[in-house]
């Protein structure tokens, strides 16, 4: 069904997002504060420059589906949902600057007063999570008079366009993600309804908080492949061939794996490489920021742990006895071998806790060589706070951690009903997360 459009801010998103609607049958009114702008657009030329977009907008104005306006009152009055596209650029402190995005949600609002049309605002620019919570939806209700889920609606929308690509994406973008509520979300799937890709609704913080994510992932792998392309020429090998072979694989590479929220990485082989990777830097001059930064990031979740361990000990006031379910560095293996748990345990019990550790695998009179040489090293007592049966490792205990996912581990811990579970491993389900005192690492 055509609906009516207005779309604030005339950038490279918001021309984009105006023109392809209108030609997909919508009515548009593109709105923004430079007459230049708003004047090329309703000349029918698109005040930026994008492959295919030049016959868009003039295919749009000539059906006169697509039309511009400095004023923003002009495009809301009848317009079922507006899409805030204004830019969100970095303040001098590295902050979003929110000027123009609040500028033009309180010209909405102040358009929608006395108004009784129901009305959407879908958030497209790139804003933090919070946003619309905090700062959209007040200046919303505030200027319109209207309450939030009753005639009004806001939702939040990340636009995945890049330029020189933009109507490409816009088309054929990777999905559709809707923050809101179902009100709001239903109106943005009827206004992308020929979009050929998935939609998921999510939380509004979920729908913000995308977009950051994906654009610092881009930024990282840009990153990585420099800084291996940078030692690998000094070491004379080539690093477009070795990056090539690197995407072909799709189960570990360029794939979800290690991309969940958990706990530090460990093992014989994530630590030791990237060492060594880092001394051939060094023995090249070759700086390498990033790669340099992944030790002391995963050295840094492990301590920022103990110490939220002991504040919860402290917090509840309770014993200091504290469970650890899971030592090796993964499930199913007893391999110790930088694992971040024998690296807990060993901080735990530096600290004065009465730490006990169960591992449904870990014998320690079957550990041989590396194994037990990191044992011997880091926690020579092992056997003394190794349980075998994992409600006896619970019992009493006021904190349990778990980093393995092992049903009977599980079982213990949700029949123990301590006062705070750690989860390292998020996937324990929903018997665990629903623990009055559950927490996540990281979410």
């Amino acid at each position: 069904m055509a609906m009516n459009i207005a779309v604030l801010g005339l950038g490279y998103v918001g021309t984009v997002t105006a023109a392809c609607l209108a030609v997909k049958g919508h009515r548009v009114i593109g709105v923004d504060v430079d007459a230049g702008k708003v004047n090329a657009l309703a000349d029918g030329r698109p005040p930026v420059i994008e492959p295919r977009l030049d016959a868009i907008v003039a295919l749009a104005v000539e059906s006169d589906r697509l039309r511009a306006s400095t004023v923003a009152a002009d495009a809301v009055a009848d317009a079922d949902i507006t899409v805030v596209c204004v830019g969100t650029p970095s303040a001098i402190d590295g902050s979003t600057d929110l000027a123009q995005l609040s500028r033009a949600v309180g010209e909405v609002g102040e358009a929608l007063r006395g108004r009784s049309r129901p009305h959407t605002v879908v958030i497209r620019s790139t804003v933090p999570p919070g946003t619309i919570s905090d700062v959209v939806a007040p200046l919303l209700t505030q200027r319109s008079g209207r309450t939030l889920g009753a005639d009004l609606h806001v939702a939040s929308c990340p636009e995945f366009l890049r330029e020189g690509s933009g109507v490409a994406d816009f088309f054929d973008p990777p999905f559709l993600v809707v923050g809101g509520e179902e009100a709001a979300a239903a109106a943005v799937r009827e206004l992308f309804h020929f979009l050929p890709c998935d939609t998921y609704h999510v939380p509004l913080g979920v729908a913000e908080g995308l977009k950051y994510s994906c654009n610092a992932f881009h930024a990282l792998k840009v990153a990585f492949a420099n800084e291996l392309a940078s030692l690998y020429r000094r070491l004379g090998v080539d690093a477009r061939q070795v990056m090539e072979l690197f995407v072909k694989d799709t189960v570990l590479n360029v794939s979800p794996a290690y991309l969940r929220p958990g706990f530090a990485f460990g093992g014989s082989c994530l630590p030791k490489d990237v060492r060594s990777l880092m001394y051939l830097a060094r023995s090249t001059s070759t700086d390498l920021p990033v790669l340099d930064a992944v030790l002391a990031s995963n050295d840094h979740l492990v301590r920022d742990l103990a110490e939220r361990v002991v504040r919860r000990v402290e917090e509840l006031g309770h014993n200091r006895r504290v469970a650890l379910l899971g030592l090796s560095f993964k499930a199913a293996t007893d391999d110790l071998r930088e694992s971040p748990n024998v690296a807990l345990a060993e901080l735990l019990i530096g600290k004065g806790l009465e730490l006990r550790i169960h591992d449904p695998v870990v014998n320690p009179r079957r550990l041989t060589g590396a194994n037990l040489r990191q044992v011997e090293a880091r926690l020579p007592h092992l056997h003394r706070v190794l349980y075998d049966s994992p409600a006896e490792a619970v019992d009493g205990c006021s904190v349990i951690i778990v980093s393995n996912a092992d049903p009977a581990g599980l079982g213990a811990v949700a029949a123990a009903g301590a006062g705070c579970v750690f989860d390292l491993n998020g996937r324990l389900g929903p018997r665990i997360e629903a623990l009055p005192g559950y927490e996540g690492i990281g979410w």
